[in-house]
């Protein structure tokens, strides 16, 4: 079982820039205001040859426990108690500040071995401030930058001491990377790099991003699928600042589950840190195969609901329509036939997406959701064969000829699927170029019935071969 760490402090003392360079890749948000980090998150850390999961927290502040900073510490004491390591993080820039006492006592009482870490310990005033890291009855404390990549080579020394003994054998024996380490080589971040998306390998989670309006129950959807309060949610808007990824399995099957920050529109979006919240749930989505646009069913199909569907169409992504706070609706049968037709008028994008009605709160739902992600998922990844699409090319151009340009009636000839997620497909013909926008949506409309395809963006590329009997 792979080493367990929780990175711990008071706000702003670097905790995410730490989590980051360990995990490599830039996933929690930075920025230089305290509090920027709400829900615990985890990624797979690496230094030298060591592998472990680290966990990023909140910063740990005393609050009322039902106040936001009360739930966010909460989160915190449940990262120290499923941890095997805490790595206690104090800024040596600030020096020992009264807020650190009372949780160096709190990790103390947790009884979990501790690695203190003076962050920020860029030269003399930084070195002096770790000296004061004494005080808090820790241990000795780590110089350390984790903005610099300095004091890694420390830090491996203490989390070997604490690896399962044959996963700190192997690190024992593998004295090259051990070097590399003790030398504070400064760890490189990943460039962030988009995947190709038309290959998957079997057995690899589904990636199912949860997006919306803030206060849409994103957080209270995904707490209740997992069965656990691994999310902090509450009643304030816009909780979520962090794209949280937490795996799940549901029916057997292995899901990563995507926990966005509510995207408003971008008139009202002014701050930067609001900016970065929504910029990482972009990303996520982007990353994902599965989007659930998640619609307040009291307040369904606002303006900024349609704006997101269109921008998860753009990206390609499979959608599904979940109808959250159901339970708070009247007259359901009647209001979901009319939200149903309303999708299918207000969203051609999409034609057909599935409109589930879900509550998270109360867990109903739930499996009917499912059931429509991993149909649109199969749809998003469905292939046609050549044949198929011929057959139907000839029956829709029989039904609806192309119009005639110039006294030469436009001519198709050919069609194939080139790639699936989302499914893309090619017209071979003459003139396509003077196809209208009409014919098109007439054809993708056609493809999405016949081909039973809802849900899914559907891409098209119009090619126009050479004549085999034009001599010039």
């Amino acid at each position: 079982m792979s080493l367990v760490v929780a990175v711990v402090g008071r706000p702003n003392v670097g905790k995410s820039t730490l989590f980051n360079r360990l995990v490599g890749k830039k996933l929690a948000l930075v920025d230089d205001r305290p509090g920027v980090t709400r829900d615990r998150r985890e990624g797979d850390g690496k230094l030298a040859d060591l592998r472990f999961r680290i966990i990023d927290t909140a910063g740990l502040e005393e609050a009322d426990p039902n106040s936001l900073a009360g739930r966010m510490r909460a989160q915190t004491e449940r990262a120290i108690a499923d941890a095997d390591v805490v790595l206690f993080v104090m800024d040596a820039r600030t020096g020992l500040l009264p807020a650190d006492q009372p949780f160096a006592e709190l990790v103390r009482r947790s009884g979990k071995p501790v690695i203190l870490l003076a962050n920020k310990a860029e030269g003399r005033a930084g070195m002096d401030g770790a000296y004061d890291a004494y005080a808090l009855g820790l241990g000795e404390p780590i110089a350390f930058s984790a903005e610099h990549g300095e004091g890694l080579g420390e830090l491996y020394d203490a989390l070997v001491a604490h690896m399962p003994p044959e996963e700190a054998q192997d690190a024992f024996e593998d004295g090259e990377e051990a070097d590399l380490a003790r030398g504070a080589a400064p760890i490189e971040l990943d460039p962030e790099v988009d995947e190709d998306r038309d290959e998957t390998p079997v057995g690899k989670p589904v990636q199912i991003a949860v997006i919306g309006r803030p206060n849409a129950g994103k957080s209270t959807l995904i707490n209740r699928m997992l069965g656990e309060d691994r999310l902090l949610v509450g009643p304030e808007a816009g909780i979520t600042r962090d794209a949280i990824t937490v795996p799940w399995e549901w029916r057997g099957k292995a899901v990563k589950l995507i926990d966005t920050a509510g995207m408003r529109r971008r008139a009202k979006v002014q701050e930067k840190l609001e900016k970065l919240s929504v910029s990482d749930g972009l990303r996520a989505m982007r990353f994902a195969e599965v989007v659930v646009v998640l619609l307040d069913a009291t307040i369904p199909f606002e303006k900024q609901d349609l704006t997101i569907v269109d921008l998860v169409e753009r990206e390609g992504r499979a959608v599904v329509i979940g109808l959250n706070k159901w339970d708070l609706v009247a007259d359901q049968p009647k209001l979901l036939a009319e939200l149903r037709e309303k999708a299918a008028r207000l969203l051609p994008q999409v034609k057909g997406a599935p409109v589930v009605p879900l509550s998270g709160l109360a867990g109903e739902g739930i499996d009917r959701l499912m059931q429509a992600v991993f149909a649109v998922y199969a749809t998003w990844n469905r292939r046609i064969s050549t044949a198929k699409l011929n057959r139907w090319l000839g029956d829709a151009i029989s039904a609806n000829p192309p119009p005639a340009v110039s006294g030469r009636r436009i001519k198709i000839r050919y069609c194939t699927q080139v790639k699936a997620r989302p499914p893309h497909f090619s017209f071979f013909g003459n003139q396509l170029h003077a196809l209208p926008k009409s014919y098109t949506r007439y054809l993708v409309n056609s493809l999405r019935e016949t081909f039973d395809l809802p849900g899914v963006p559907i891409r098209y590329s119009l090619r126009v071969g050479k004549n085999p009997f034009d001599k010039g």
